[in-house]
């Protein structure tokens, strides 16, 4: 079934989903019983976990969301500011030197 527009989807956090990952492995935990334990409504969702964690391992939770060269614009974007204002207080110092 297809998302509807505006359709809300619950997140459930990289601890939540690796907790219910160990319950399946380590204590053999049902899926029915690891939805009822953690409050997940849907045990197909513990399902596809257990598929993604087969395949990835547990990188597969981490939150890959934003656009991670955005972060490495803004710090080169603040190195060029500091670079400017350095440039403009050399200059000044330069000023007040000629004139004391």
């Amino acid at each position: 079934m297809p998302a509807k527009k505006g359709q809300k989807f619950k997140h459930f956090p990289e601890s939540l989903k690796l907790e219910a990952i160990r319950l399946h492995v380590d204590e053999g935990w049902s899926y029915s019983k690891i939805t009822d334990h953690l409050k997940v409504h849907d045990k197909t969702r513990v399902k596809v976990w257990m598929k993604k964690y087969r395949e990835k391992g547990a990188t597969a939770f981490e939150d890959r969301r934003g656009d991670p060269h955005r972060v490495e614009t803004e710090q080169e974007r603040e190195l060029r500011r500091l670079y400017l204002e350095v440039d403009v207080l050399k200059k000044w110092l330069q000023i007040l030197n000629r004139e004391g």
